[in-house]
Parts: structure tokens; C-alpha cells; sequence
């Protein structure tokens, strides 16, 4: 048990080695996956594990889904695609990874609700293009920051993908200095280490045994060993 750890994890995932379709998916076991469009006719490093799917091309991780246990199934994420959609905004309300992004809660009435506004605004293809420059903002911040510069800047009329962005800077700032004032480091400079072992009592139930005991063995002092005859 005192054997240092592995320097490499035990990977217990199944590798596959699969080629990339013109549809920007891969098929693993009866099932497809989708992964960057940048990728089409290239091939990839699949690992699949017991619930998702990982996708590596070199040692960069490219995609990672959730694992369909059905057979015949499809799992496609619209961020895959938005290079493609860019250039042909059409194809995007009638998108199968747009339909599953909405149901796994990722493209919300937030979205929907800028769309309408941004498509009534700017006409129908402008409209879908500045919302997939919105869903491109997703690669540098996060999700719930982007929604909330949604929300914001249809509140405000501002339809247009540089105006979501910098409210949704504007978000994440805001929460950056509403961190509470114990997480900053001490004043005095010291780094505060824990005790390994009393983190690890700190988790097990108070022990109620007595303290243990050597008054047993006292009486062996009674019963010293003679002393031996010395010889000269």
C-alpha cells in the first residue's frame, strides 16, 4: 500500500482507430458520433469507456460525448458544425444537433428568444449568422456567462455578436469580484498546509475505545532473571 502511484493511469477504455466521414462523424460499435468538421477524412484515436466517448486526434482530445447504450443512435454537438453554418446559415433551424442541443439544455429560450429578435432585425440569414458568431463565443467563455450577456443585450436591443460578448465579459467579471474574501490567500504570506493524516481522521467516526494499556506487563518487572556467577 506504501508503493508510489503509477506515473501513467490505468486506461480501462476500448481503443478504436476510425476515419472521419464526410459527415463529420464516427462510427462507433452501431452507433455515431460526431466530432470538428475540421477533421473530415482524417483519422482519430477513440477511446470508449463505459459511459462516454472520447475523442483524440494526436494528443489533442477533440470531442467527448456521452455514450448511447442504444443501438442506431446519433450524438451531435452544434459547436462541431458552426464553421460549416457560417457559410451556410440556412441549414441551421433544421439541424439535428441544434434539436439536440436544445434538449440537452445547452441552446436555451435565451437563444431562441435573440434569434427571433436578431432575425426580425437584421432579416433571415444575417439574423442566423450573428447567432452562430454568438455560439462561437462559446469556445472562450463559459456558458452560463454567455446566456446571461444574452439576456442582457436583448434587453437592451443589441442584436449583434459583439454586443453579447462584452456583456458576457461583464458577467464573468462581476462574478470574479463577488468571490468571497476568505478565499484570498492569508495576510501574513504563509501558506496554510493540512495534515494528510488529520484530513483522513477528519472523515472517519470518533473512535470510543479505551487507551491502551502496558500495566499487564508490569508484572514481569517482579520477576527479574538471577544474576549470573561472574568467572575470572
Amino acid at each position: 500500500m506504501l508503493a508510489p502511484l503509477p506515473d501513467e493511469p490505468f486506461e480501462t477504455g476500448r481503443l478504436f482507430t476510425l476515419r472521419v466521414d464526410r459527415y463529420s462523424q464516427i462510427s462507433v460499435r452501431t452507433n455515431r458520433y460526431s466530432v470538428p468538421v475540421r477533421l473530415i477524412g482524417r483519422t482519430v484515436r477513440v477511446m470508449l469507456h463505459a459511459s462516454e466517448v472520447v475523442v483524440h486526434d494526436g494528443r489533442e482530445e477533440v470531442a467527448r460525448h456521452e455514450r448511447l447504450i442504444a443501438k442506431g443512435g446519433t450524438r451531435l454537438d452544434l459547436d462541431h458544425y458552426l464553421e460549416v453554418l457560417v457559410r451556410k446559415a440556412g441549414a441551421l433551424p433544421g439541424a439535428t444537433a441544434l434539436e439536440q442541443a436544445r434538449s440537452a439544455g445547452r441552446f436555451t429560450p435565451v437563444h431562441d428568444a435573440w434569434w427571433a429578435a436578431a432575425r426580425k432585425a437584421h432579416g433571415e440569414r444575417d439574423g442566423t449568422r450573428a447567432l452562430i458568431e454568438v455560439l462561437l463565443l462559446s469556445r472562450h467563455l463559459p456558458h452560463e456567462h454567455l446566456v446571461a450577456g444574452l439576456a442582457v443585450a436583448l434587453k437592451a436591443g443589441a442584436l449583434t455578436a459583439d454586443a453579447v460578448a462584452l456583456e458576457a465579459r461583464k458577467a464573468a467579471e462581476a462574478d470574479t469580484a463577488a468571490v468571497p474574501a476568505e478565499s484570498e490567500p492569508p495576510a501574513t504570506g504563509r501558506a496554510s498546509v493540512t495534515s494528510l493524516t488529520a484530513r483522513r481522521l477528519a472523515h472517519l467516526p470518533p473512535d470510543t475505545r479505551p487507551l491502551p494499556s502496558v500495566a499487564h506487563y508490569d508484572q514481569l518487572l517482579r520477576h527479574r532473571r538471577p544474576d549470573r556467577p561472574t568467572t575470572t
